[in-house]
């Protein structure tokens, strides 16, 4: 039951009672697997448009943007850097003092090479008195790591990782943010001006606004461009309440219910408070150097492209279900449009009449629509495209986690570690409807999507809850398309030697 005092604690959030009774009963029944057709692959799911189609969907886009659009960048930019780290802090916390592992060797023989190795040197001389050289010449490699990592130095373990020095460059190094505004430079400007909207952890919002203050009017003048640079935190709202391992509210010490962030998919807030026709969705540490950008420009405009060109199909189709002037036949060529182009398949369409068949049309083409860059499939973490069913029994493409699988089920654990492709958080999103107004988006999430992880907090178990995940169960009702992507346009950053990677160098 809870008290007075919890109710008092859960309105200053912005929650409400019946949200916290929902959390709790989802804690005790679980969530569901998903039911899975088959892993999308190329003709079966998954576009792979030439290099003639590709010419023309990056025609489509930049005629799209030359009717005075407003597309808008959206970077969730909000983890903090301290995973990157994790080695790092390990080698810290040892009891040798020389680098000893694999991972410890390569990141102190190459420390020259990483992006924020001068604003290092300066902090070791500033707070060692000797140089990075210096003291390893004398054994003194922690002393190195604590200047990178602690409040001393460049406080590296506890900034966002889009605040670090990530790429070289002669006027400088940039950090992950940078490379952001030039990426919205280089494909998202319209009517010369880039709109660019980081998510960011309340901490961390000073330092976000210092460096665009700072940093902007380069780029803008670079590029010949406005920037409108907006933030936004993740809602208090969005959080969820944490429990013990037999289902019962967790307590804080002074007796308060303990609530934890609801995981990427709170999200879908920040996004449905954007005002755009067009959004793009990308990570916050999935960039590289200029030299390496061709690749990623092109394509964006060309998962851009297919984008524009499918939605003016629904919408021509919606106008004219509108008007109730249509052929049976025109009828047959949304199936197909609806079937083929959007992946989204009824079973028992055929015996649907022809005014239960415009509903059903109506609905599956008046939806937010995504189109996701997938890239080949080489062992990195993350979701993948799936044929899915949903709710209804419809099958249509899903981004999936593996948490969504039931491991248990031999057939669709195939389907996963066999997949051809995976998702690189690369998704180009409509937001808008047939007649200009913005869908809700929060309307079209799965709610039987999320899940449950054990975490801990001062040493005792707890299990959290994590919100249907931004780009998987938060879209689970939109239309999805998967277009091939080069595994160039993806290099995440996930641990400081990345950085070390060809492609950031």
């Amino acid at each position: 039951m809870l008290s007075q005092e919890d109710l008092k604690q859960i309105a200053l959030k912005g929650i409400t009672e019946e949200q916290i009774n929902t959390q709790l009963e989802q804690f005790k029944t679980g969530f569901p697997f998903l039911k899975l057709e088959a892993a999308a692959a190329i003709g079966h799911g998954i576009m792979a448009p030439d290099e003639t189609e590709r010419t023309e969907y990056v025609k489509k886009w930049n005629d799209y943007k030359a009717q005075g659009k407003r597309v808008v960048k959206f970077v969730p930019a909000s983890g903090a850097a301290s995973r990157m780290f994790k080695d790092i802090f390990a080698f810290l916390d040892a009891d040798y003092t020389v680098p000893t592992t694999d991972f410890e060797k390569y990141y102190f023989n190459n420390l020259e090479h990483f992006a924020f190795y001068d604003a290092l040197n300066i902090q070791c001389q500033k707070n060692e008195g000797k140089s990075i050289k210096e003291l390893i010449d004398e054994g003194k490699y922690k002393a190195v790591a604590e200047n990178m990592l602690e409040e001393k130095g460049l406080n590296y373990g506890q900034l966002p990782k889009g605040m670090l020095l990530f790429h070289n460059y002669n006027e400088g190094p940039r950090t992950p943010m940078e490379e952001h505004l030039v990426e919205g430079a280089l494909y998202a400007a319209s009517n010369g001006e880039a709109h660019v909207h980081f998510t960011v952890s309340h901490e961390h919002m000073p330092l976000f606004k210092q460096k665009v203050a700072d940093k902007t009017e380069n780029y803008a003048k670079k590029y010949g461009i406005k920037y409108d640079i907006t933030f936004s935190e993740q809602k208090p709202s969005t959080d969820t309440v944490a429990v013990n391992t037999d289902n019962t509210p967790f307590r804080t010490a002074d007796g308060k219910l303990l609530f934890r962030p609801g995981g990427h998919g709170a999200l879908i807030e920040n996004l449905n408070e954007i005002e755009a026709d067009v959004i793009f969705i990308k990570n916050i540490d999935n960039v590289v150097p200029d030299g390496m950008k061709a690749d990623t420009v092109e394509y964006k405009q060309v998962i851009a492209g297919i984008l524009v060109t499918l939605q003016e199909k629904a919408f021509e189709y919606l106008r004219l279900l509108d008007t109730g002037s249509y052929s049976h036949e025109k009828l047959e060529e949304i199936i197909r449009f609806v079937q083929h182009d959007l992946c989204c398949r009824k079973s028992d369409i055929k015996h649907l009449e022809d005014a239960e068949l415009v509903i059903y049309l109506r609905n599956k083409l008046n939806r937010p629509m995504r189109v996701c860059g997938v890239v080949k499939n080489v062992g990195e973490p993350g979701g993948g495209p799936f044929l899915t069913y949903n709710q209804d029994g419809t099958v249509s493409l899903q981004i999936l986690e593996s948490s969504q699988i039931d491991k248990s089920n031999k057939e669709y654990m195939e389907m996963f570690t066999k997949g051809t492709h995976f998702n690189p958080v690369d998704l180009v999103c409509a937001v808008k409807n047939y007649k200009g107004q913005p869908f809700s988006l929060p309307e079209y999430v799965d709610k039987s999507t999320g899940f449950i992880s054990s975490k801990s907090k001062n040493g005792k178990e707890l299990k959290a809850l994590e919100l249907p995940g931004l780009w998987n169960g938060a879209m689970s009702n939109w239309n999805t398309i998967f277009v091939e992507v080069p595994l160039s346009t993806f290099n995440p950053v996930k641990t400081v030697n990345d950085l070390l990677r060809e492609e950031h160098q």
